[in-house]
């Protein structure tokens, strides 16, 4: 899920079945505005997708 570009944010289902996320690192600005039953650990980073990105992949997200 990704065009010609080298820099575009992307994700993917590796060997295991695990999805992979390539985008926008925004933990620090994010920290404080998450919800309160929200935590990101130690070895966590939030990242954002564009919207409509994850819309486009929708029909090659498997359903179980």
């Amino acid at each position: 899920m990704t065009d010609d570009n080298p820099t575009c944010p992307d994700l993917w289902e590796l060997d295991n079945g695990d999805i992979a996320v390539i985008g926008r690192d925004l933990t620090t600005e994010y920290a404080s505005r998450l919800p309160e039953d929200v935590s990101i650990g130690e070895d966590e980073r939030l990242v954002v997708l564009p919207r409509r990105m994850l819309i486009a992949a929708k029909e090659d997200i498997p359903h179980e």
